[in-house]
């Protein structure tokens, strides 16, 4: 009797082709007409949701001892982030030309609230006059110029985008009167770092515009000068830079207090954090825990992964305004999104780096996160503009109108009742 013959085992299937279909579907959703649409409405979104709960935790201490309630500075940000939220979602749906049309009455609009502030109705809060109160409510208009000027710089670059080589065309009218006289009227209310925040906005979207790199020597020379004259004449800014520069923080209960505290902050959060609410540098240690050190808050409560959360959502951010301007075929949208990209990711640079002892401290609060009203509805405003913007890439608004509505979608997944069997 002869011995049969095994039969021969199949060979292994390879695991490299479903890894590379796997690659392939992310790619094909990366290069989705509605990916920069949902990117920036995600990120926002993550972004305020954190902002809130760590507002409420960084603010509770403070906020009890000074209105013997810990949710009132709390429940303030959450008024303003509807507000913001109702603008954002009203600003996605205006249409390209209504930007262009409002750009000169916005600036006009935002000169004389700017202005305002050194009226009987402006208000001083750390040696800087860059706010105005009305009706028991306090409002920063340099927060409002920033908006008016990012559209009113593309309209007007969008419109000499052909003469752009000569320098009067370049500078007339969006770097002077316009840049001038808002940033002037900023830098005489003594707030150096709004006023540097808007000179990036313009410097951002002159080069998106694709002006000679030999103006912006001219103007990154003339910027310096006036930040070492706006340094020189402040004690309160000679002390920051000398602390910052001159050997480091050493003495905390100095000029350094308040950096010093934010790097304590950082270390006692260590890897993992503290645990959030349980933070102890907000007990009347660390000073704007809630608002321009807020990140320091978040590194000691939530540790490593927390700071990394925020910085990969501003990194989302980034990457879906980087893809607007790339995807974009109107010149006035990739103008204004160069502008409102600088805005947020350049403020956000400054808050951090001062934060962890990288820079200076200026005073600029982080982007969506920190506490304050007029920071939180206009930054919302602009982030809404441009998903007003993405709405009009190629295939994207088709692509949102194909989906089913958010109540079509909620009832596919709830039972209507058995079919009747046949």
């Amino acid at each position: 009797m002869s011995a049969t013959t095994p039969p021969a085992r199949p060979a292994p299937r390879s695991a490299a082709p479903a890894s590379l279909g796997r690659l392939g579907s992310l790619a094909e959703r990366l290069e989705s007409p509605v990916t920069t649409y949902y990117l920036l409405v995600g990120a926002t979104a993550l972004l305020v949701v954190i902002g809130l709960v760590m507002v409420l935790s960084a603010s509770s201490v403070t906020s009890y001892k000074e209105t013997h309630s810990s949710y009132t500075v709390f429940l303030n940000q959450l008024r303003f982030a509807v507000i913001g939220v109702v603008g954002a979602v009203v600003a996605s749906r205006q249409p390209v030309r209504r930007w262009r049309r409002a750009a000169p009455f916005l600036l006009v609009g935002a000169f004389l609230l700017q202005a305002t502030v050194f009226s009987p109705l402006g208000v001083s809060v750390l040696g800087n006059r860059n706010w105005i109160r009305i009706g028991g409510m306090q409002l920063q208009p340099s927060e409002f110029a920033k908006i008016a000027l990012i559209l009113f710089g593309a309209t007007v670059l969008s419109s000499k985008r052909r003469r752009l080589g000569e320098f009067k065309h370049a500078v007339v009218p969006l770097v002077f009167p316009a840049a001038f006289g808002i940033i002037g009227l900023v830098l005489a209310g003594r707030d150096l770092g709004t006023g540097m925040v808007l000179l990036a906005i313009v410097a951002g979207m002159l080069f998106a515009a694709g002006v000679p790199a030999r103006m912006f020597a001219l103007a990154g020379g003339g910027a310096a000068l006036l930040s070492v004259v706006m340094v020189v004449t402040s004690k309160n800014r000679m002390n920051r830079i000398h602390s910052w520069i001159g050997g480091g923080c050493t003495d905390p209960n100095g000029a350094c207090w308040q950096t010093i505290h934010g790097q304590y902050a950082l270390a006692d959060g260590g890897w993992w954090g503290v645990g959030l609410g349980a933070s102890r540098e907000k007990w009347q240690w660390l000073p704007e825990a809630h608002n321009d050190f807020i990140f320091a808050i978040i590194g000691e409560e939530l540790g490593l992964p927390g700071t990394l959360v925020v910085i990969g959502l501003f990194a989302v951010i980034a990457v879906a305004c980087y893809r607007l301007v790339l995807r974009s075929d109107d010149f006035f949208t990739r103008v204004a999104t160069a502008g409102v990209m600088v805005w947020i990711l350049g403020q956000a640079v400054i808050n951090i780096g001062a934060v962890i002892g990288l820079l200076p401290v200026i005073g600029v609060p982080l982007p969506l996160v920190s506490s304050g009203g007029s920071a939180l509805v206009t930054t919302l405003f602009a982030l809404g503009m441009l998903v007003s913007f993405a709405r009009n890439e190629p295939g994207c608004r088709e692509a949102l109108a194909a989906r089913p509505g958010v109540v079509r979608r909620s009832l596919a997944v709830v039972p209507l009742g058995r079919r009747s069997r046949s």
